[in-house]
């Protein structure tokens, strides 16, 4: 059964200052105020340093840095800026620090020093406005620019900002200014800072100063950080610490002011995203529908009702000179569409363009204004003239925006389809919860429904059969199973009982249980899933680059041809460069020229280029997620498309991680108890999975002992990828490998050599025994392979990936392990600086390299592959390191992981070779390269259609993603019946 991956439970100092009430229950016993369980999360750990790098003139000599940092364990990433002589770098404390990546630079020749190092926080912000990749790529410009702002990264498809800054410097108050004086709404999702937040509804609240009084109140709560008060919807939103205070406190005291007539619950609105994004989607809707009321007559009177007699002489009537009734009603018409409606055009125009940027609003603001206005300019004329005839174009500019407005319609509402992923992990969570409440003997003397918003630490929550857990905590009555594969992917239930931990949003089976919350709303191991979904979407890959290149030269570029375009069309006609002919008996060549400008103008659209990257990785993402992959954003999932090589580590990875002692073969005359007791005494120290396995099997020589406890060991020493050495009753002991005992000069009998082969030939891993420096015995331990760890192999190698083991463990097991699995290269006896190095030496013979590993001893490695790939259950180190986590522990997910980034991949190619192409196709179309040949020209209106249908059909391929399925060779094992649980 595979290990759940959060539930590890450890146990605070019963010395720890907690003063926080608990009940308990007099038919148990009580579970004390110094037990709180601790859910494994995420990474938590990765920090990033800023230095100044002094002595750089060149990117030669920024090569020359990120060289030597990177050459540094537990580096994730570095960049270095030569015209700033600055480098920003990702690291695991765990492995490296600053002192050592400073050392690195001077090493390298230069000068380094730490800048705010410890003053680095990081938050989020939602940006409302951005139209396309011009938009984000201007605001990450102006972002960095800011004085204390040491990293800024802005993604279009999430629309969101995350900025690290140095808070001696700025707070996150400034940079939503920043944000808002650039010309878009800015709201903040979240901050590094322990921060809760809540919106509530006050109802019975009489005057405004009531509300003060209330507000007043709360500001002398302690625990309360930020209030915000609208008195016009009887709304208070405030900021909290959850660990000094909680949301039914928060309540409790907005009640207590009003003398029992104020009632104060949780504000009626959704919230996040997808609240703004259903607004949105309103939004556009309403705007669309009010441009086709417009739209729809001007059309008809423009290109239909002058066909039909009757309707036709009406329409044509003059009212003043020769300005017509049709031409009056268009222009009336036209002017909501273009001024009111379209005003989105214009405000987006003007906030990019007072920043020195050009995006699509622009493009459209000038192209509907070309027609709008040459448009009036004809009607006008007309009705100062007795005898010249008006051309107007206002059915361009209406029906430009009208289809304009239902592509971004259509877009947004394909867009808000790809974070459907991180929707559903959230509905998980059930909306209420029943809160108990004790007397001071600990029996339940209330039950109340609540909403699961309002649940606080160390509340006491039932749940029933049936029923959804509301918070990550603690069993503390009753015993259960409980369905974790929403969140874990374990198929099977697992056992609960007192003291055992539990998952918010998984699903109770059987029994009643009473479970005491301890980690609520974003602490919850479902919030840390959720975030890192969202981190991972928010990370832009490399090869979205390109679209942000392109980005700052595309507009500017295609105003010029279309300038150009107008330019050539006009003057070729009115030199008599082409056949009179080819006019249009409603236009001249003025007009001919300027329909062909607004085209051009028009069709081209920076949209999707800035859509092709980040849609499809964001609903790759979320689709992994959703199978048990958790990719940590676009630079993991572009790395993985690349992998030919997956080299893997042996305990946990290829065998289930479980070891257990088949044998014990004595060279000593000794009883087996007593010479266990020493051993395990010894092996209790450690954390590998195989002193594990010793300790657990030398358990049962102590069952019948009333002692329980082992030794103590003296002077322990772990030596890593050797063994273990203490003394124990004034006895020498170690236990380990082959190595071990030669570095120690202990004499390896030739009976123990030939032991140690038949273990090793059986793919076994032996122990050696030492005792006072002689050689006492040795232990057998089976690992048994897990039972897909062959096909996947298999399956690895029809995909010309090659697979290669590298294992602590010695050569003869080793060899074994890989023969049976059909692995070929085997590096044994390997310790984890060396099996770093081991990758590295793959990627210097061109090979992208994956490391798939559990354990601390092969985070250095992890983090050294292209792509590390870390066991969901394995330790918290390992999948800090990794790039990708298999939430299930199964290895088919290696497979899953690798062709889940291909078909993105594979999908992001399509998406720019869509928008690239037609971009390329589209604007010489648009401009009459087809005219003098065919007379197939593009009016304006239909340019607009095809500029926002591309950027549809961009969103809408990204989620044909949405429909992956695994290659059929794994699902043919799950046939077989081979899977791990």
């Amino acid at each position: 059964m595979a290990t759940n991956f959060w539930s590890l439970a450890c146990i605070r100092s019963q010395n720890s200052a907690d003063l926080t009430p608990r009940p308990h229950y007099p038919s148990m016993p009580k579970y004390p105020a110094g037990v709180s369980l601790l859910v494994n999360r995420f990474p938590v750990t990765e920090s990033t340093a800023f230095f100044s790098v002094i002595g750089m003139t060149c990117s030669a000599c920024a090569g020359s840095v990120e060289k030597a940092i990177k050459r540094l364990p537990g580096i994730r990433e570095a960049v270095v800026d030569v015209l700033n002589g600055k480098a920003r770098v990702q690291f695991y404390p765990s492995f490296v620090d600053v002192d050592q990546v400073c050392e690195a630079i001077n090493d390298a020749g230069f000068e380094a020093s730490i800048l705010n190092d410890d003053m680095i926080e990081r938050c989020r912000i939602r940006v409302i406005g951005m139209t396309c990749t011009s938009c984000s790529t201007t605001l990450e410009s102006t972002l960095q620019a800011i004085r204390g702002v040491q990293n800024a990264q802005v993604a279009l498809a999430t629309e969101e900002a995350e900025i690290c800054y140095n808070p001696r410097i700025l707070n996150y108050n400034q940079l939503l200014q920043a944000i808002e004086d650039s010309g878009f709404e800015a709201l903040l999702v979240s901050t590094e800072e322990d921060v809760s937040k809540i919106q509530l509804q006050v109802d019975g609240v009489r005057s405004e100063n009531s509300m003060r009084l209330i507000g007043s109140s709360l500001e002398a709560l302690p625990g309360v950080l930020g209030i915000d008060i609208d008195p016009s919807l009887s709304k208070i939103s405030l900021s909290y610490k959850p660990n000094v205070t909680g949301p039914r406190n928060i309540i409790q005291v907005i009640e207590s002011t009003g003398s029992g007539q104020i009632k104060a619950t949780i504000f009626p609105e959704e919230q996040g995203r997808d609240a703004y994004k259903k607004e949105e989607i309103k939004q556009y809707y309403r705007s669309f529908l009010w441009s086709l009321i417009f739209t729809i007559p001007v059309f008809l009177s423009s290109m239909v009702f002058t066909y039909i007699p009757g309707i036709k002489d009406g329409l044509d009537t003059k009212i003043v000179n020769m300005m017509t009734v049709g031409e009056l009603l268009r222009w009336v018409l036209a002017t909501p569409v273009q001024f009111i409606i379209g005003r989105r055009f214009y405000t987006g125009s003007y906030k990019a363009l007072r920043h020195g940027s050009a995006n699509m609003d622009v493009l459209i603001a000038l192209g509907t204004n070309a027609a709008y206005f040459y448009s009036v300019y004809m009607v006008l004329r007309s009705a100062t003239s007795s005898d010249f005839k008006a051309t107007d174009f206002f059915e361009t500019s209406s029906m430009l925006i009208s289809f304009i407005l239902l592509g971004k319609y259509l877009e947004v509402l394909a867009k808000g389809k790809t974070s459907d992923a991180i929707a559903k992990l959230m509905k998980l969570v059930p909306e209420t919860a029943t809160l108990l409440t004790f007397d001071n003997d600990g029996r339940v003397i209330r039950e109340d429904e609540i909403d699961s918003r309002l649940i606080q630490k160390n509340d006491v929550i039932k749940v029933i059969p049936g029923a959804k857990v509301a918070s990550d905590g603690v069993v503390v009555w009753g015993q259960s199973h409980v369905n974790e594969s929403m969140i874990t992917g374990e198929a099977k239930p697992v056992a609960k009982r007192q003291d055992d931990s539990v998952i918010g949003g998984t699903l109770n089976e059987n029994g009643v249980l009473h479970v005491r919350a301890t980690h609520v709303g974003s602490e919850s191991a479902l919030s840390q899933i959720v975030r890192l979904v969202e981190s991972a979407q928010m990370a832009k890959a490399p090869v979205q680059k390109i679209a942000d290149r392109i980005s700052k030269f595309f507009v500017p570029m295609v105003i010029v041809l279309s300038l150009t375009t107008w330019l050539i069309w006009f003057l070729t006609g009115k030199y008599g460069g082409y056949p009179r002919t080819w006019i249009p008996s409603s236009m001249d060549s003025f007009e001919l020229a300027l329909q062909f400008g607004i085209s051009v103008m028009v069709i081209a659209c920076p949209c999707a280029l800035g859509l092709a990257t980040p849609t499809a990785v964001m609903v790759g993402t979320g689709v992994g997620a959703s199978k048990g992959v958790l990719i940590k954003g676009g630079q993991a999932l572009e790395s993985a498309h690349k992998v030919n090589c997956i080299v893997f580590d042996k305990t946990g990875t290829l065998t289930v991680g479980k070891p257990v002692v088949v044998n014990t073969k004595l060279l000593k005359n000794m009883a087996l108890k007593d010479f266990y007791e020493l051993v395990a005494a010894t092996e209790v120290n450690s954390e590998h999975p195989l002193a594990k396995a010793v300790v657990e099997y030398a358990k049962k020589f102590k069952e019948e002992d009333d002692n329980q406890t082992w030794p103590e060991a003296l002077d322990f020493i772990s030596i890593t990828g050797h063994g273990v050495k203490a003394i124990v009753q004034n006895k020498e002991v170690l236990a380990g490998n082959k190595s071990l005992m030669l570095d120690q000069n202990i004499l390896i009998p030739v009976e123990a050599e030939e032991i140690l082969k038949e273990i090793e030939e059986l793919a076994h891993t032996g122990i050696l025994v030492s005792i006072d420096r002689k050689l006492t015995g040795v232990l057998a331990i089976s690992d048994p392979l897990k039972p897909s760890a062959r096909e996947v192999i298999s399956i690895l190698k029809a995909m010309k990936v090659k697979s290669i083991m590298v294992t602590g463990d010695n050569w003869g097991t080793a060899k074994s392990i890989a023969n049976e699995v059909g692995i070929d290269d085997v590096i044994a006896e390997a310790k984890p600086d060396q099996k770093a190095d081991e990758v590295k030496k793959l990627q210097t013979l061109g090979h992208t390299v994956a490391m798939v590993g559990d354990g601390i001893n092969d985070s250095p490695a992890l983090v050294a592959a292209d792509v590390g790939m870390a066991i969901g259950a394995g330790t918290d180190i390992a999948i800090e390191a990794a790039d990708i986590v298999l939430m299930k522990s199964n290895l088919e997910d290696v497979i899953t992981a690798i062709d889940l980034s291909r078909k993105t991949f594979s999908r992001i190619r399509l998406n720019y070779v869509w928008a690239l192409g037609y971009n390329l196709l589209g604007i010489p179309i648009a401009a009459g390269v087809l005219f003098p040949s065919t007379r197939f020209r593009l009016p304006p209106w239909i340019a607009g259609a095809a500029m926002a249908a591309s950027s549809v059909s961009v969103v809408c391929s990204s989620l044909l993603l949405k429909y992956y399925k695994r290659p059929k060779k794994l699902d043919a094992l799950d046939i077989q019946g081979i899977r791990v649980e």
